[in-house]
């Protein structure tokens, strides 16, 4: 009975260093990136306890919590798209041209089909993965048979992808001109997704998406075989090769399904917002989901906190203009965070691997004086 005891309180002890460990670095790096950025405001002769106040006080109206929530939901499939890769150590930085190539061709097709919306949304939901998936298959392809850095491949297919959508949209070709604008075909009304009401204005229906993305990105990266092959693949190419797993296999379906959600990545803005896709459709947002991808640790909750962080703070960063602080301020906190997180669990990271060797060495210690005691007691008899 004391041996179970003695194992239960051990677990306990375990599970308990793991949630301080889970709690210092967040914490740590919040604080950091609070000292940071006050030393900058106070610097430029700016009052830093004012800016806090003022985000604080606008970022808790309603109107801006929906705001920042529509906006979180494309930086989070965004997250998630990158996160894929990272968990196996590649970096697609290529989902800026994947979701923007998906979100075109998606829109085209939903502009040039007239079907019922219960089968119009899902053609141009499948429409926008498979050729997100493509365009991340061809860096995985090069990267498995030929070992082409993804990094060269994903940012050059970025070009590509820019120079494809600005050759096909044109007056004439698959888009239409509005205007000073240049769209393509607007899709139905029956194709738009619907709309969560609020006391203030609707939240995306899409967040249903991002939920069920998030929820199968952390079940089939963290309970199945493929994941684990994933990560294996990530820690050690020759281990997993000799355990039997193919890893040219896992580096091209880790693309494709990194390119999948990524082509999602621009549905809320076609599906809620816009209904086509023109030369006024927003851009960068894959560069940003490798910020919240490494501000959540490539956790779907942390990366789900990110992207809400990340909202939060455009969305005050624009009432603080109003107040006289400078516009670059806002960038300057998000590079600070991003760099304070990263900084903050390499630190935790490392102490939490000192503290476990300091641990280990005293059991050993203690073991081996006891080892020595029984022997001489052995000796005495």
């Amino acid at each position: 009975m004391s041996a179970v005891t003695a194992v239960t309180t051990r677990i306990k002890n375990i599970d308990r260093e793991k949630i301080v460990l889970g709690l210092a670095a967040p914490l740590l790096a919040i604080v950091t990136a609070v000292i940071i950025t006050s030393l900058v405001m106070t610097a430029t002769g700016q009052n830093p306890f004012q800016a806090f106040s003022v985000m604080l006080d606008f970022g808790s109206k309603s109107d801006s919590q929906v705001w920042i929530v529509n906006k979180a939901i494309p930086y989070y499939l965004s997250a998630v798209a990158v996160a894929i890769g990272f968990r196996m150590n590649l970096f697609n930085i290529g989902v800026d041209g994947q979701y923007r190539v998906a979100a075109f061709f998606a829109a085209a097709v939903g502009g040039a089909l007239a079907l019922p919306g219960i089968i119009q949304i899902p053609v141009i939901l499948i429409t926008a993965m498979l050729v997100g998936a493509l365009w991340a298959g061809i860096a995985g392809y090069l990267k498995a048979t030929r070992g082409v850095s993804e990094v060269i491949t994903t940012i050059m297919l970025n070009f590509i992808g820019g120079s494809l959508i600005g050759y096909f949209l044109k007056e004439g070709r698959l888009a239409e001109r509005e205007g000073n604008l240049v769209h393509t075909t607007d899709i139905p009304d029956s194709s738009f997704f619907f709309e969560i009401p609020t006391n203030v204005q609707p939240i995306y229906g899409t967040i249903v998406i991002a939920v069920i993305v998030g929820i199968g990105y952390w079940f089939v990266l963290g309970r199945t075989r493929f994941g684990y092959d994933l990560r294996a693949v990530g820690a050690s190419e020759s281990a997993a090769e000799a355990s039997g797993v193919s890893v040219k296999r896992t580096v091209i379906t880790a693309m494709l399904l990194s390119g999948a959600v990524a082509g999602l990545v621009g549905m809320p803005t076609l599906l809620n917002v816009s209904g086509n896709y023109g030369n006024d459709f927003p851009t960068g947002i894959g560069f940003t989901g490798i910020a919240i991808a490494l501000l959540g640790r490539n956790s779907a909750v942390g990366m789900a906190f990110a992207a809400l962080l990340w909202g939060f703070l455009e969305r005050t960063g624009g009432q603080l203009e109003f107040e006289g602080y400078a516009q670059e301020i806002v960038g300057v906190m998000q590079g600070v965070i991003v760099l304070s997180v990263v900084v903050a669990y390499e630190l935790v990271r490392r102490w939490g691997i000192k503290r476990q060797q300091r641990i280990v060495g005293e059991q050993l210690a203690a073991q081996a004086r006891k080892n020595s005691a029984e022997k001489d007691a052995e000796v005495t008899a």
